[in-house]
């Protein structure tokens, strides 16, 4: 791979990770996929409390995954997608690694197996 392109803000590049690396926070932000929703509506589908979804969207919105905005009586989450794409992103650099390193797996195995086949015709 060529040198590494190292994203603009490694500190919230961390932070997304951090957020995206509990299961609960991840089914969250899929829930919020669907559309606005509150602590209450969030919290339903798990077996933990209230103000725990609470800490959840507070790591949530703090790497920028969510947007929090008062509504009348409510405090709705929203999914902010933005900072996935910046993950996506820095992660893509790798998938071509990962895809070029095949590549010369793959010239190597065919090489190998041609090799093999010449030898067991020669014999």
């Amino acid at each position: 791979m060529e040198q590494a392109i190292l994203p603009r803000e490694p500190q919230k590049l961390d932070a997304i990770f951090a957020a995206l690396a509990d299961p609960t926070r991840r089914a969250i932000l899929a829930s919020l996929a669907s559309g606005d929703a509150t602590v209450g509506e969030l919290a339903a589908p798990f077996a933990i409390s209230q103000p725990a979804v609470s800490k959840h969207l507070k790591v949530l919105q703090r790497a920028g995954l969510i947007s929090r905005e008062i509504d009348a009586q409510r405090r709705p989450a929203r999914l902010n997608a933005q900072p996935m794409a910046e993950a996506v992103q820095w992660l893509e650099e790798f998938k071509q690694f990962w895809a070029g390193s095949f590549d010369q797996l793959d010239e190597l195995l065919e090489t190998l197996k041609n090799a093999q086949q010449k030898g067991i015709k020669h014999e």
